[in-house]
């Protein structure tokens, strides 16, 4: 995977536009109802990037960030403004806030993950890119001490205990998180006179499977 582990200017992807994409395959049968089917286990999110420019000097940021990372070649970290933590938008991260796991005394290493409720249905999400430093992890009640219980393997998401959790122990997770993504486009057309005027660029970026 072509992957730089470097994230898009934060001041950059604020007041960007974007979310989840579902892919949705709906047949219409002759009786009027309907057959869906979807091939994606996962959501894929796109943004638009250029939105959250605002000066010249923000223009000057984005082609250096593009040239580096070579246009669609390479992927990055992408901070979402709108969802990018394991507790509520108003709170900080807690080690209880996901559950990712049970012990079952044989495996040590466990992938993160955020699951969306609503009703009685849910969506558990893979979290491949946490921040580093933000991850906090539990065993049933207790609070575990990274470099001590656990480790964290900031590029894959995956955390790696010391000693395997017990059988049936609760495994949680609190953490930030970044995106992977890449730009959506080759090309970066900006236009000095019409930014002054009000006028941004269109950069799309698109998540990338890691």
């Amino acid at each position: 995977m072509q992957f730089h582990e470097v994230r898009f200017p934060a001041s950059l992807s604020f007041g960007s536009v974007g979310g989840p994409e579902r892919r949705t395959e709906v047949v219409t049968l002759a009786n009027g109802y309907e057959e869906r089917n979807t091939p994606w286990a996962h959501s894929r999110r796109r943004y638009d990037a250029g939105l959250g420019l605002r000066s010249l000097d923000d223009i000057e940021t984005l082609i250096s960030f593009f040239e580096a990372r070579m246009g669609q070649m390479y992927g990055f970290r992408w901070k979402d403004w709108s969802d990018f933590k394991s507790s509520a938008a108003s709170a900080e991260p807690a080690f209880n806030d996901q559950t990712i796991a049970r012990g079952n005394a044989v495996q040590d290493a466990f992938p993160l993950l955020k699951v969306y409720r609503s009703g009685d249905n849910s969506y558990a999400r893979p979290i491949s890119k946490p921040v580093l430093g933000s991850v906090r992890i539990g065993l049933g009640r207790d609070e575990m001490k990274e470099g001590v219980d656990y480790e964290v393997d900031v590029s894959t998401g995956i955390v790696t205990f010391q000693h395997a959790p017990e059988e049936d122990v609760e495994i949680t997770a609190g953490f930030e998180f970044d995106v992977p993504v890449r730009f959506d486009t080759d090309q970066i057309q900006t236009s000095v006179s019409s930014f002054q005027a009000g006028s941004v660029p269109n950069v799309p970026i698109i998540e990338v499977r890691v």
